[in-house]
């Protein structure tokens, strides 16, 4: 069955702190659906399927039912990490289409910035099978893409200095964004002569840590006609997880080269066809990845695509997390799927500041890496289209 079609977003907002010191993850998660309702034209009466992952607390969807006071018919909460809110899109999008509810609520919210050394000193899951054999290795979420980064130096001949870049034009966008964390535009050098954290990925390679969240709206086409907002349209969804495979480890690729093309296919275009690109930046070196799986450029080629200016608005190719992203705006909860949906939809609305907004932009993509690319984890592909 094709989701093309079936739903359109009609909600979508961004928390603006980054430090909730005196919020709880519950009430974040309040805060992010009441200010999607506000921005869709809806009441939580109007909500019967609702959408959360592990960042939620306590019973996770059945909790936060309870908090929202949410008359439900639906609930789904998978889990996959910081892609994960773009599964919901397309989860949200089957449901309304099998009759199963009409309007979908998804939330993500967390505080690991305000709870710092206490949320990063949690022990390894026991039970969980890979723990014996790689905890004694040491893996960090930092060093695990190091290995990404340095294995495609080793067989591209991809450079610090073309990962630079991703960066630096996640800064220029950020300068227009007064929630971003770091607003400073940054140059090659600065990034390069940064601390190295895990060769050859350097301090200004990695994602910043913030709290907050967001929220989005999913809802039945007629619906979603009544309401008074720009039509954003699912047209094309794609899912798949990557991991050891039994030790046939290949560190040169991500599951967004299974993801894209699945939703590529269900939209009917090809990667020449969009406007926009929200792309997972826990790393440089992540973003470097999905352009090539996603097939932006050939495996391979991403360092010369991304260099020069490539991603930034209204200069390069492709442009590319017009919020500042991952790299400089926020990463809520350590999950920055729903970000990347929120500027998509902003992107598509023609909402975007005007120093970022793409032309004429009509056809967005949304990708995310919930996980670790050099051990396993789960991408989602969500592209949408304003009508």
């Amino acid at each position: 069955m094709s989701l093309n079609g079936s739903a359109y977003i009609v909600g979508a907002y961004e928390h603006p702190t980054r430090k909730a010191d005196d919020l709880s993850v519950v009430r974040l998660h309040g805060d992010v659906a009441k200010g999607a309702l506000e921005d869709a034209g809806l009441s939580k009466e109007d909500i019967d399927g609702y959408f959360c992952a592990g960042d939620a607390p306590g019973l996770g969807a059945t909790t936060m039912a309870e908090y929202l006071g949410l008359k439900l018919r639906h609930v789904d909460s998978t889990e996959c990490g910081g892609s994960a809110p773009i599964l919901h899109v397309a989860h949200a999008a089957e449901a309304i289409a099998a009759g199963r509810c009409n309007v979908a609520l998804i939330t993500l919210a967390g505080r690991p910035r305000a709870a710092g050394a206490a949320l990063s000193l949690k022990s390894p899951d026991p039970d969980a099978p890979d723990v014996a054999f790689e905890l004694p290795f040491g893996p960090t979420t930092a060093n695990l893409y190091g290995m990404v980064a340095k294995r495609h130096m080793y067989e591209f001949g991809t450079t610090s200095e073309q990962l630079a870049w991703i960066k630096v034009a996640a800064s220029h966008h950020a300068q227009h964004n007064p929630h971003a964390m770091l607003k400073n535009v940054v140059t090659v050098e600065d990034v390069v002569n940064s601390p190295m954290v895990s060769d050859p990925l350097h301090r200004l390679d990695c994602c910043v840590v913030s709290d907050g969240g967001g929220a989005l709206i999913v809802a039945r086409p007629e619906i979603a006609r009544q309401l008074k907002r720009p039509l954003v349209k699912v047209r094309g969804t794609g899912e798949a997880p990557k991991h050891a495979m039994g030790g046939k480890v290949d560190l040169t690729y991500s599951a967004a080269i299974w993801s894209g093309p699945r939703a590529f296919t269900e939209a009917g275009v090809t990667p020449t066809d969009i406007k926009y690109a929200s792309l997972y930046d826990s790393f440089t070196i992540t973003v470097l990845m999905q352009l090539e799986d996603l097939g932006f450029c050939k495996k391979g080629t991403g360092g010369k695509f991304v260099q020069d200016g490539g991603l930034i608005s209204g200069i390069g190719k492709l442009p590319f997390n017009t919020d500042g992203g991952g790299l400089c705006n926020n990463h809520p909860a350590n999950r920055g799927g729903m970000t990347k949906v929120i500027e998509a939809v902003r992107q598509l609305r023609g909402e975007a500041h005007p120093a970022v907004q793409v032309q004429n932009c009509d056809l967005a993509l949304a990708n995310g890496i919930g996980g670790a690319l050099a051990s396993r984890h789960t991408a989602g592909t969500l592209i949408m289209e304003r009508i």
